[in-house]
């Protein structure tokens, strides 16, 4: 394998980017923030989150298009203002990258940069917002470049690597950085990845080829970017961010199914640790059999989905137990398995009777209900760190993360994330 070496620059990420199609016909907003016309700036100027407006994912034709990191979200007034509050200082050293698609709105990203800023996030390249090739956050190459600059040490390792939005094409960037050297970087630095969905794929690799640790969290176009940002997942997202021990309750499975226990299992529950790996359950089984993805001994693997009928889940889960992906592992932790439907064939067929053929074939222990997921109030977490999973004596479970880095929590004020209108 052949890795850049060398600075992908503006002037080249420029060049590259007179071969991406451009919108005719742009609307008066497109046209100001065209010309250079930013909210954001005066945000910083005046210590106060901009007044500016995030749009929904609907199209002005009355068409939807829905990805699996970013369902729609309610439409706002635009005649209403955002309620001012006072910022603090950015000072945590942050950078996006942007692995998969482009973002359909530039105010809504512009939103976001405002309120990240306004958390004390210092973002150093948010100019990479604005890239786009078809449907991705840019070229191959301008989108590897993100971390692979990071790899070469031509850009410097922030504290923060923050995904901008989920959807497609991460898989594609996979064989362009150098996730060994950019694994060891990071654990130098302390450096903490965070998203989810399609940025499975980013974290999987990172921890496979680099050892390192992730966050999966909430990202900057699909939460940040809302009209109305979910408060518990940015407190979540606030909280995995700064506590060296963060803890997660799970009392019952019901985002998993309502028809499963919290714990599914032969014989009596018992405390397990082991490295909690895994992520978005479609991303997840296309990686199955490459070298992409973590080969982790007494592991605990974490799985969600959206949008994936039963038999879907069923054969991706098959890809891993044919691929002998669940052999060694300790246990089996489920997500938010939403928006599954029903099979039209048999509707006995459902998520709990894949879940329970998944127990019979691995003979593992499966905890279901864990908060995060496709859904609003998600609880973030780090995979690739160490995880203690204790039964409870009223049928939950708890999970408690040690030897992951963290950011101090002075530095981020947790409220600039969802100020609302």
């Amino acid at each position: 394998m052949v890795f850049k070496s060398q600075l992908l620059t503006d002037d080249r990420n420029k060049n590259e980017h007179t071969a991406i199609k451009t919108t005719s016909g742009l609307s008066r907003r497109q046209f100001l923030r065209r010309v250079g016309v930013s909210a954001g700036t005066a945000a910083l100027a005046s210590q106060s989150i901009s007044q500016v407006w995030a749009t929904s994912s609907i199209e002005p034709n009355g068409s939807t298009q829905l990805t699996k990191d970013d369902l729609p979200t309610e439409s706002l007034n635009e005649q209403t203002p955002f309620i001012q509050t006072t910022c603090i200082t950015p000072t945590i050293e942050t950078r996006l990258f942007a692995s998969s698609n482009v973002g359909g709105s530039g105010d809504r990203t512009q939103l976001a940069l405002d309120r990240v800023a306004c958390a004390g996030f210092k973002v150093n390249n948010p100019t990479i917002t604005n890239r786009q090739y078809l449907r991705f956050a840019g070229t191959d190459s301008q989108r590897a470049s993100d971390l692979q600059n990071i790899a070469t040490g031509a850009i410097a390792a922030p504290k923060l690597l923050l995904g901008v939005r989920g959807g497609y094409g991460a898989m594609r960037i996979l064989p362009m950085v150098d996730w060994s050297t950019l694994g060891r970087i990071m654990q130098g630095r302390g450096t903490i990845l965070a998203g989810f969905s399609d940025v499975t794929a980013i974290q999987c690799a990172l921890l496979a080829k680099g050892d390192m640790s992730s966050l999966t969290a909430p990202m900057l176009y699909s939460e940040f970017g809302k009209t109305k940002p979910d408060e518990v997942s940015c407190r979540q997202f606030v909280e995995a961010l700064t506590n060296p021990n963060l803890v997660i309750n799970i009392s019952d499975a019901a985002l998993t199914s309502q028809k499963l226990p919290s714990i599914l299992t032969s014989s009596e529950p018992k405390t397990i640790t082991g490295t909690m790996w895994g992520g978005n359950l479609s991303v997840v089984s296309a990686l199955a059999g490459s070298e992409y993805l973590p080969r982790i001994d007494g592991g605990i693997v974490f799985l969600e989905d959206v949008g994936e009928q039963p038999y879907r889940i069923e054969r991706m889960l098959y890809d891993l137990y044919l691929a002998g992906v669940f052999k060694n592992q300790q246990a089996i932790v489920f997500g938010a398995l939403s928006a599954a439907g029903e099979d039209s064939y048999d509707k006995r067929y459902d998520v709990a009777t894949v879940i329970r053929q998944l127990h019979q074939l691995t003979g593992l222990p499966i905890y279901s209900g864990m908060r995060f997921g496709h859904i609003g109030q998600k609880h973030s977490f780090p995979l690739g760190a160490t995880c203690q999973l204790t039964p409870n004596t009223d049928g939950g479970y708890q999970l408690a993360f040690t030897d992951y880095p963290t950011i101090k929590a002075d530095a981020i004020q947790v409220e600039g994330l969802w100020q609302t209108a």
